[in-house]
């Protein structure tokens, strides 16, 4: 049987494989067919000549990782076993960095590969499209991108907009003010506010208009200029809503759409201006596209399993 052995030098073993050496049994499950022994700072794998040699270049690619980020998550192991070049999982120290310090000195930072690429795609265009599943963070950095942008005074304000589509964007017949009336279809853009703007702080802003969240209806015929803007839950755009909003570009302006284009809640025949839109503005440059995966979810570990059994489901149908 052949065999080889990989030595870590200057990463601590313990780091490297992980409490109860979950990143150790993490690799078995990739590699079945290999017998994987991990003593001190050796690991050691035994098999057939092409796994192994597999093997070793995965290792590499974890090794070279670690020595960048300081850090190996479950995430990042799945990433880079199933990646084709570094190119799917690397990105530059930048992107990496704190984005900004939230309430309580929370550091706030892009956690994994997709959304350092979506750090990377902001600070290089003035339209980008965040496209994955629930969870996998697309607005929350956005969010917390936008707030970077405010404090550095890159932009005079944050405008957050989703289209309130569960109301038909006709709020007219919901009880109290209007406030009230658009909290619920916001809260998701709240929330995130909330972690990196104190509470004083943030009711001033909103309260002078230096971060404004409203329903996608109230942008038609403004400009927006030397603002930060994200459109959130884009596919539940129609064609008009989305001409509308991505006409609505002012000067120093950022644009970033995020969505799912596997939850859309449109009425049956109506095409989502999100996918619409990918489709229409794919070459054009100056727009950047991030797509997300489940890889990328950061929530409780079920979702991943969740998105991951409803996608064997919808494949099948």
């Amino acid at each position: 049987m052949n065999e080889i052995i990989i030595e870590l030098e200057e990463i601590t073993p313990k780091e490297f494989f992980g409490a109860h050496n979950a990143n150790i049994e993490l690799l078995k499950k990739y590699f079945p067919k290999l017998k994987i022994v991990a003593r001190g700072n050796k690991i050691k794998a035994f098999g057939e000549e092409d796994l192994l040699e597999e093997f070793d270049r995965r290792i590499t690619m974890l090794l070279k990782h670690f020595a960048k980020y300081n850090k190996l998550d479950e995430n990042v192991i799945e990433r880079v076993l199933t990646s084709h070049s570094s190119d799917d999982y690397t990105t530059s120290q930048q992107s990496g960095e704190v984005i900004v310090h939230g309430v309580g000195g929370k550091l706030i930072k892009a956690q994994t590969a997709n959304q350092r690429k979506l750090v990377e795609s902001i600070r290089k265009n003035d339209m980008v499209f965040a496209i994955g599943p629930a969870g996998t963070g697309k607005t929350y950095t956005g969010v917390a991108l936008a707030v970077q942008a405010l404090k550095n005074k890159e932009v005079k304000r944050i405008i957050l907009t989703r289209p309130a589509v569960e109301a038909g964007e006709n709020l007219g017949f919901l009880p109290g003010d209007l406030k009230e009336k658009l909290d619920p279809y916001m809260q998701p853009l709240y929330d995130a506010l909330r972690d990196m703007i104190a509470p004083e702080k943030l009711a001033n802003y909103i309260e002078n208009g230096t971060i404004q969240i409203a329903p996608l209806a109230f942008m038609r015929g403004r400009t927006l200029d030397n603002a930060f803007v994200i459109l959130d839950e884009g596919q539940n755009t129609t064609h008009a809503q989305m001409k509308m909003f991505l006409t609505r570009m002012g000067k120093n302006a950022k644009f970033l759409l995020t969505g799912d284009p596997g939850q859309i809640d449109l009425p049956r025949r109506t095409i989502s201006g999100l996918k619409e839109a990918l489709l229409i503005l794919k070459n054009v440059e100056g727009v950047g596209m991030i797509f997300l995966d489940d890889k990328d979810v950061i929530r409780h570990k079920l979702v991943k399993k969740v998105i991951a059994a409803y996608k064997s489901i919808e494949n099948r149908d």
